[in-house]
């Protein structure tokens, strides 16, 4: 996939947000000689992760609504209730992908994690579901156990998720 350059960000936020290796970027990007001199709009190749507009799916978060919308192929499949971030630690708006997931995490996040690419941010799951509804995480998108579940047997890596107000 191709992530485009943000304002503020470098090779190494990239690197970090994508969990991808800096060598492993450079090495998929050889036009870029000097790591420190990528430009806002550049596109940089991501390796390892499929094109997201090549996969039928997407998610839309309603930080407001507090729901997680699953699309394919723009219809709507399944809305499922979700928790958002409090006000110290608001849930980000924006354009992010799944990078990779992990089954059990431990700890707070339940029976699975999604992780978004943006470092520290994720989907997942709780250990307390009467959170769900509520604006109480430390940014985190969480879901019932059964719902973060089946949502991550349906979405590949690589997947778009749309965070709104």
């Amino acid at each position: 996939m191709y992530h485009i350059v943000l304002p503020g960000e470098s090779l190494s936020i990239i690197a970090k947000n994508f969990r991808v290796p800096l060598a492993s970027i450079l090495a998929a990007n050889p036009t870029i000689t000097n790591p420190s001199m990528i430009y806002v709009g550049q596109r940089i190749l991501i390796p390892g992760l499929p094109d997201p507009n090549q996969i039928p799916y997407q998610i839309i978060v309603s930080k407001g609504g507090r729901t997680l919308t699953l699309y394919m192929n723009g219809v709507v499949q399944k809305t499922y209730p979700i928790a958002v971030g409090k006000m110290l630690t608001e849930t980000p708006s924006g354009e992010f992908v799944i990078v990779n997931r992990q089954p059990n995490p431990g700890g707070p996040y339940g029976a699975m994690w999604l992780s978004l690419s943006k470092a520290g941010y994720g989907i997942h799951g709780t250990n307390n579901p009467s959170s769900i509804g509520q604006s109480v995480s430390k940014g985190c998108i969480r879901m019932h156990n059964h719902d973060v579940l089946e949502l991550a047997r349906i979405v590949p890596n690589g997947t778009k998720v749309i965070i709104r107000p």
